[in-house]
């Protein structure tokens, strides 16, 4: 199996300009995601449930909602 290098070395030039360009671009989307701080906007959002659920329950209620079924742990 070739390796990657090997597989782009067989591509025209204009072709490696565009695997440049978008190597290039990947770094730098992944730069500004690395960059961003969590907001946790979503604190608290939950609180008119606390004196139903204990917070152990609402975990496992948010893993049902999110597989769609009773999840047991």
């Amino acid at each position: 199996m070739k390796t990657l290098i090997e597989k782009i070395g067989e591509l025209s030039l204009e072709d490696q300009q565009e695997i440049e360009d978008f190597i290039d671009f990947l770094k730098e989307k992944r730069a500004k995601r690395l960059k961003k701080k969590p907001t946790f906007n979503w604190a608290g959002t939950l609180k008119e449930l606390k004196d139903q659920y204990t917070s152990v329950e609402l975990q496992h209620k948010v893993a049902d909602w999110r597989v769609g079924e009773d999840c047991k742990f």
